[in-house]
């Protein structure tokens, strides 16, 4: 039951503002130190330096690759593409979806409820604490915006992923369950990032990390930083700049795992019942490499 696998507290400090500044500084250095860069700051600005350089696309090239040196190179180009015969290979896409009652129904999850897409990088957001039985049942009994697992370490449902060794160093998998409707809005994250499509289709836009001078970002931490622009629901009045972005639309199907370069935006849209995974490299961004 539930007792049995306990998820960490949620801590909400309190903090004067020098306690908040010492924090995030050191926070910096040490994600400085994890990715090998002397700086957080000036590898962003090195990301969107070299994506200025990048050829303008409209589309996500689908490819399919020999071996991780084959992902590197393309990687190195500094552009998104879908990766083929990958993911389709794992146990766990070979699996129903009932599993998740059947055989996982008691595993402890963490919800994002209420208006987690308006609030999706804010530190108190609302969360709810359940098994995974209690979180179907809640999503499907939930009229307007459902519930969503985002960004859980699931150990028991990695067990059955079989991870390409694309990155040096990788974060841990990352497990995205939810049924349609739910959403991770625009947003960047200053890692490269692959993300496996298990189960079910996403609609995900991409927008070059350079573009971020259109798109209003607002800093969540030194590695996150958000967008209040709604690509599938543009509101250029608010956001008049954001005429400017560049948006690439991209169809991710069962069995598609999509490399996502370090700075470039993404929303990402469930249009079904979905299971996707996903895990952010630990060095150097690819397209700082190849500079």
């Amino acid at each position: 039951m539930l007792g049995k696998q306990k998820l960490p507290p949620r801590v909400l400090a309190l903090e004067t503002a020098d306690e908040a500044a010492a924090k995030k500084l050191a926070r910096e250095q040490r994600d400085a130190q994890v990715r090998g860069v002397s700086s957080i700051h000036e590898m962003r600005e090195a990301i969107k330096q070299a994506s200025r350089a990048l050829p303008a696309i409209t589309e996500v090239l689908r490819v399919r690759l020999q071996d991780a040196a084959a992902f590197r190179a393309r990687a190195m180009q500094g552009l998104p593409f879908l990766v083929e015969g990958v993911v389709g290979r794992w146990p766990l896409t070979q699996q129903p979806q009932t599993i998740l009652r059947e055989r996982h129904g008691h595993m402890a999850v963490r919800a994002r409820v209420g208006d987690y897409i308006g609030t999706a990088f804010a530190p108190d957001r609302a969360m709810q604490d359940m098994t995974m039985a209690e979180y179907l049942d809640l999503a499907e009994r939930t009229e307007g915006l459902p519930p969503y697992l985002g960004n859980l370490e699931l150990r028991e449902l990695n067990s059955m992923c079989h991870w390409p060794t694309y990155f040096d160093k990788m974060g841990p998998p990352r497990f995205w369950i939810g049924p349609v409707g739910t959403m991770t809005p625009l947003h960047c994250d200053y890692d490269d990032n692959i993300f496996a499509q298990i189960w079910g289709t996403k609609r995900i836009f991409l927008s070059p990390p350079h573009h971020d001078e259109f798109l209003y970002p607002k800093e969540a931490n030194a590695i996150l930083f958000g967008s209040p622009f709604n690509p599938e629901a543009p509101d250029y009045e608010h956001y008049p700049l954001a005429r400017q972005a560049t948006m690439i639309e991209v169809i991710v199907e069962p069995g598609d795992m999509l490399y996502v370069p370090a700075g470039w935006y993404h929303q990402v849209h469930a249009l079904s019942f979905s299971l996707s995974s996903n895990r952010w490299a630990r060095g150097v961004p690819f397209v700082m490499r190849a500079v």
